[in-house]
Order: C-alpha cells, then structure tokens, then sequence
C-alpha cells in the first residue's frame, strides 16, 4: 500500500476525525477530559493519521492585533459552535486544569528564543499503526525544524508505547505534568526534540 502525506482538504475531515476517534478511544487524557456517553457516530474516510503542528513563534514576537482579534473570533465561533451543538462531552473544568498545568509546563521547558514546533495531535488509526506513518506524519515538519535550527515540543498522554515511538523520532522526555481533579489525575508526559544535522 503505497502512503502519502498531504495537507488536510475539507473533503478529509470526516476521514480525520475517525482516525482521531479510533486513535483516542482508550487514550488516558482523551478518557480523563471527555463524557463518553457524549461520543458521536464515526464517520467513513480514507484518512490513516493526521497531525497537527503549531508554527514556532520567537520570544520576542508579540500578538499582532489582527492575532489579538482572530483568538477572540474563534473564541466567539466557539462559545456559538457550544451553544448551537453542545460540548461533545468535553468536562470544561478539566480542559482548563490541563491549560493550566500546560502552560505551567511550557514556560519552564520553552527557553529556546526561537520558539518551539508544537505536535499538537497525531493519530494513527489503530488498524494501520505499526506502518511507519506517524514516523512519515511528524516527518514532514521534524525535516524543517532541522533545516531552520529549531527544537519541537509535544506533550504525550502514554509512557508506554508512546515515549519509545517518539524517542525513535529524535525527541527526548523533560518533564511529567499531572492534571489533577481532586484525585483524578493524568499524567502527560512533556518531550523535546533538539534540531538535528541536516546532511
């Protein structure tokens, strides 16, 4: 089976959000932050993973206004999308203690001026795991990370099988972070991983 990687179209949503679903289904932060009783019927596609990677941004580059505005648009869109649909199960209180804990996290491990390429998510679905394509997903951006000198960052729900996947990837574990709910706790675990040579 030949496997090509390629920016998300709006005609592989619904494959993504399957891959995400199927992906996360026993995740323990993804259990942790949704009802489950909430969950929505999967949707078909040909989708086989997807990741997503927020751009590097300096230290000293601060929000533009059009930044400042855009962040209250989408706040707004979503404040109406919850409205309208509903929270899809998502406990609030749990999102914010992992914002909390996250942004706690990322100020003592983000010194690098230059910023840090984020792997917000990345899924494979659980079928197709195994092949190399998480390796081809986080590929795509680790190749210019190395090029431009500059570090990445994501944050992994699982120690295990999780942390040895993304150490074979170049990144290394820095700190545990504990989302606590009076007494429920998950445990995410913060990793970097430092540019390499470029041959």
């Amino acid at each position: 089976m030949s496997i090509q990687i390629s920016p998300l179209t709006e005609s592989d949503i619904p494959g993504a959000i399957t891959a995400i679903q199927e992906a996360f289904a026993d995740d323990p932060y993804n259990n942790w932050v949704y009802d489950k009783s909430k969950d929505s019927e999967d949707a078909e596609g040909k989708v086989l993973g997807i990741a997503m990677w927020m751009p590097p941004r300096p230290a000293e580059l601060k929000e533009t206004w059009g930044e400042w505005i855009e962040g209250w648009r989408l706040w707004g869109s979503q404040v109406a999308m919850n409205l309208w649909y509903g929270r899809g199960g998502l406990n609030v209180k749990r999102y914010y203690i992992w914002k909390t804990k996250q942004t706690e996290a990322q100020s003592e491990i983000w010194n690098d001026p230059n910023g840090y390429y984020f792997l917000n998510i990345m899924v494979v679905s659980p079928g197709h795991q195994g092949k190399g394509i998480g390796k081809l997903l986080a590929g795509e951006v680790t190749k210019k990370a190395d090029a431009e000198g500059r570090k990445c960052y994501l944050e992994s729900s699982r120690d295990i099988p999780n942390m040895k996947i993304y150490e074979a990837m170049g990144f290394h574990f820095v700190k545990d972070m504990d989302c606590d709910d009076e007494g429920e706790v998950c445990k995410l675990f913060c990793m970097v991983r430092d540019p390499q040579k470029v041959p």
